[in-house]
C-alpha cells in the first residue's frame, strides 16, 4: 500500500488535467463577466435604436 501511495504522489499525469480544468474555469468566469457587461450595453443600444425608430415614425 505504501508503494502505491508513493507512486500516486509522484505521478504527474493528473496534474496536466487539473491545470486544464483550472484554465477552463478561468475562461468561463471571464466570459461570464464579459457577458454581463455586454448585456447592459446591448440593452441600451436596442433601447436607443427603438426610441429613434419610434421618434422618426412619429415625425413622418
Amino acid at each position: 500500500m505504501q508503494t502505491f501511495l508513493k507512486a500516486f504522489v509522484r505521478d504527474e499525469r493528473g496534474v496536466s488535467a487539473m491545470e486544464y480544468a483550472v484554465l477552463a474555469g478561468i475562461v468561463v468566469i471571464a466570459l461570464g463577466a464579459m457577458a454581463v457587461g455586454f448585456n447592459t450595453n446591448i440593452g441600451a443600444m436596442f433601447t436607443n435604436l427603438f426610441t429613434q425608430v419610434t421618434t422618426s415614425q412619429n415625425k413622418a
